[in-house]
């Protein structure tokens, strides 16, 4: 993938691939870790380097932009927004979160599983 963020999506997840990456990019963005003006790739490109039809990443573009957390031109590409009001969490909150879904993923547990390991903790 030819930008900063590695997103990943699991097959055997029941959470449909459109849905898996809009949440990865949106977690992204609301973290701070892509920043509003950051680009995104093409949509084609996005779909190749994460084997997915063109359709798929194109859906989640277009409930991200829905949900104003991008916006796409047709010369500009696509781009971060400012968003609407997203919560910001303490730099050691967000790095801890990073690591448990980093953990979660190399183990192919998915999100709303990670969500659960969490509030049984929390």
């Amino acid at each position: 993938m030819s930008f900063e963020l590695q997103l990943t999506v699991a097959l055997g997840d029941p959470t449909p691939p459109y849905e898996q990456v809009r949440r990865q990019l949106a977690a992204h963005i609301e973290s701070g870790r892509l920043v509003a003006g950051s680009r995104l790739p093409p949509v084609r490109q996005l779909a190749a380097d994460l084997g997915l039809a063109a359709g798929t990443v194109a859906r989640a573009y277009r409930e991200l932009e829905e949900a104003g957390l991008i916006t796409t031109g047709r010369a500009r590409g696509t781009h971060v927004t400012q968003g609407r009001g997203r919560t910001s969490f303490p730099d050691d909150v967000t790095r801890a979160a990073a690591a448990l879904a980093t953990a979660a993923k190399g183990r192919g547990v998915g999100v709303e599983a990670t969500i659960e390991a969490l509030r049984s903790v929390w």
